[in-house]
């Protein structure tokens, strides 16, 4: 039977103007009825989230929030499972992925952010002035305000509590819009935070879509004082538009077109390990993903029949099959975006190394949103395929002559996610990495970092970072006090 899923303000269901459905990508059939935020109930979400501020929450201690914060994590814990059965209902993805990485994630990211919020200190210096005197500056963090948190479908539940943890730790008020695709877990995210102990108001979720809809309500509210968003850099502009009236804050994660570099002496098992996961996890809809694979012309043949060969061996499927490495694409509309591409690669010139179709999964599962995992090769950097973001899982193999080739080949792009670096000299992976012109380079490895560490891109891919205090820059506004000593 679907559920129904409301919005909800003040700690408190709230029907919407209307409802949508919300479609499983398995098979098609109806996960949830969800209601539609109007511009009321945006407007109640907003004064609920001030209200909180105005409350006792506006005068909770750093003890007092860290606290939440692990009992969050706790209580998302305790009820586990029904967050993997709720991000696996809205994605489609295998069951061991949502176990493994979402709802692990979500935990630990309520539990780093409550540590780095506990250990941090404040600014200070002391000033000499003229005739021996001085002077004691100190610098005094406060909330941001009320936050309009956007986050996307594809790691619904990792990039929400990647948000909302930094943003209750550092004391403001939220109001959540999940992607209208995936709205099961951030509804399931409200009744962990109030039985937790947040008071009423902290946590606020609308449901809807952007245009005339929760999303732009929300964004042009008057009453928020910063947004925080993860998806498309085409979307991020329009926040931009929206928020511009007002001077207000921005942090964006964006798209990405992320380049991974293959030297020749790369280990090849490792490496196309590696590039396997980066290119096809999640069916490529990940913004950190691999879309661009530049190899030294001299292992081209090798690192592209590898990976070809590991493509072929992913296993389409429903998520609780033990055998089911991939899942489908979150809807027909995306797939429908995938297969534009998919043709248009043909027409630029591409040979299809593997994929390239819908695949035939059987009746039980012609209504999902399938795909089959897809390289290319003959393609160049001026080809559209290659320099727009796809979301899916797919990837170009370029093959280069020179290390100053590949730098180049690499930066080559709006946008500056991620890259990625493969090759045993590690003097040439320390160099070729930092020349990337992205927020983040690996060596050897891929989708690995420290919760500490800033998260963010360049250009296309996004304004400001995440993570540990990168993310209190953002949820904080310091308060400089200056004493005379």
């Amino acid at each position: 039977m679907a559920a129904e899923l409301h919005n909800v303000v003040g700690g408190t269901r709230v029907a919407g103007r209307r409802t949508f459905e919300k479609i499983d990508p398995v098979d098609g059939s109806l996960v949830a009825h969800v209601h539609e935020a109007g511009p009321d109930v945006v407007d109640a979400a907003v004064a609920a989230a001030r209200a909180a501020l105005d409350g006792p929450w506006g005068r909770a201690s750093v003890a007092e929030r860290t606290a939440l914060l692990r009992r969050i994590a706790d209580r998302i814990e305790e009820r586990f499972e029904d967050f993997v059965a709720a991000e696996v209902r809205d994605t489609g993805k295998p069951e061991h992925l949502a176990r493994d990485l979402d709802v692990a994630r979500a935990a630990m990211n309520f539990r780093s952010f409550a540590d780095t919020v506990a250990a941090a200190g404040l600014d200070s210096f002391l000033t000499d002035l003229p005739h021996g005197r001085k002077a004691l500056n100190y610098a005094v963090p406060k909330p941001l305000g009320v936050v309009a948190v956007i986050v996307p479908w594809n790691l619904p539940l990792l990039l929400l509590t990647w948000k909302v943890a930094p943003a209750l730790a550092c004391g403001n008020a939220v109001v959540v819009k999940p992607s209208e695709e995936t709205p099961s877990t951030a509804t399931l995210l409200a009744e962990v935070i109030a039985d937790a102990g947040a008071p009423t108001g902290v946590y606020n979720v609308v449901h809807g879509f952007g245009p005339d809809s929760a999303g732009e309500y929300l964004t042009a509210h008057r009453g928020i004082d910063g947004v925080t968003f993860t998806g498309e850099s085409r979307t991020g502009s329009a926040i931009m538009r929206a928020v511009a009236p007002s001077v207000r804050p921005v942090s964006f994660e964006l798209g990405g077109k992320n380049a991974a570099v293959v030297f020749a002496d790369c280990d090849l098992g490792k490496t196309l390990d590696g590039l396997a996961r980066s290119v096809f996890l999640n069916t490529g809809q990940v913004c950190l993903c691999t879309e661009r694979v530049y190899v030294e012309r001299s292992a081209f043949d090798a690192v592209a029949n590898g990976l070809a060969e590991r493509a072929k061996a992913l296993r389409l499927g429903r998520p609780g099959a033990p055998e089911t490495t991939t899942g489908p694409l979150i809807s027909h509309q995306h797939r429908k975006k995938v297969q534009s591409y998919l043709d248009l690669a043909v027409a630029e010139g591409a040979t299809v190394l593997t994929g390239g179709a819908v695949p035939e999964l059987g009746p039980d599962l012609a209504g999902g949103s399938w795909i089959e995992p897809t390289l290319w090769t003959g393609l160049d950097n001026s080809a559209r395929v290659v320099r727009e973001e796809v979301f899916g899982p797919v990837a170009a193999l370029i093959p280069f002559d020179s290390e100053e080739e590949a730098v180049r080949l690499a930066n080559d792009t709006d946008y500056g996610l991620a890259a990625a670096v493969w090759t045993t000299n590690l003097e040439r992976g320390h160099r070729v990495a930092q020349q990337m012109r992205v927020g983040m380079a690996w060596v050897n490895t891929w989708y690995l970092r420290d919760l500490r560490s800033p998260f963010g891109g360049v250009g296309l891919s996004g304004i400001g970072r995440e993570g540990g205090l990168h993310s209190m820059h953002f949820y904080t506004q310091p308060t400089n006090v200056c004493v005379q000593l």
